[in-house]
């Protein structure tokens, strides 16, 4: 459910969703690892070192803001707590994206 949430709110902002993501849940943490997410656009635009920052910028912020302005609906239901903040950084010649949820109270066996 978690990650059907994560791969959701992906979608909806970048057009494709991660392919596999893989998430842990420890003490007050979600570690959400995201695996197959550029687009074929992102994929041509990343040809070159300059346009590989510009499509790891324009992720890391988007996805940030998004989350700092409304948290997905049904992400803190599900885990019983508060989202207080979202760390997120993507690798582009990996296709591979990383994104740690921080909860206001424990949420470890809470999937």
């Amino acid at each position: 459910m978690f990650n059907d949430i994560v791969r959701r709110v992906r979608k909806d902002y970048f057009g494709k969703g991660p392919e596999r993501i893989h998430t842990v849940f420890v003490d007050n943490m979600a570690i959400s690892i995201l695996n197959g997410n550029l687009t074929p656009m992102e994929k041509f635009i990343s040809h070159n070192p300059e346009g590989a920052e510009m499509v790891r910028e324009a992720r890391t912020k988007l996805i940030q803001d998004v989350y700092a302005e409304h948290v997905p609906d049904g992400l803190e239901e599900l885990v019983g707590s508060q989202l207080v903040h979202l760390f997120s950084d993507f690798k582009v010649e990996h296709d591979m994206g990383v994104s740690v949820f921080i909860f206001k109270d424990t949420i470890a066996g809470k999937e």
